[in-house]
């Protein structure tokens, strides 16, 4: 049962952002085949990855960036729900429409991400 919650809970990110933020510069990176993905979905941006992290991170959706360009996001089918998902999703969208990547604070790189 958890196994088949990770999955959709990916599959449901994943796909969002395919809708949602099309036109952003995003990549999927993570398997499409379930069988070939664990509880984590990757996208990445050759530009912005770091700060848009960055950025979500301040509006308290956990991601870390993994050099050169991926933005990664761990799911925890016992504690997350789909709304959460789409929460997370939300957040995305409005830091990519918003530009709140652009914010000094979120380009400056730290040592841990």
């Amino acid at each position: 049962a958890l196994r088949a919650k990770s999955l959709a809970l990916t599959r449901a990110f994943a796909d969002l952002v395919e809708t949602r933020c099309a036109g952003h510069g995003l990549e999927r990176v993570s398997p499409r085949d379930d069988a070939q993905r664990g509880s984590q979905v990757c996208f990445a941006h050759p530009d912005i990855g770091y700060p848009v992290v960055q950025a979500l991170i301040a509006r308290g959706v956990i991601g870390d960036f993994r050099a050169p360009d991926i933005l990664r996001f761990g799911f925890t089918p016992l504690y997350l729900r789909f709304v959460d998902v789409w929460d997370a999703v939300e957040h995305l969208v409005q830091v990519l429409a918003r530009g709140e990547w652009r914010e000094p604070l979120f380009n400056q790189r730290a040592a841990v991400t």
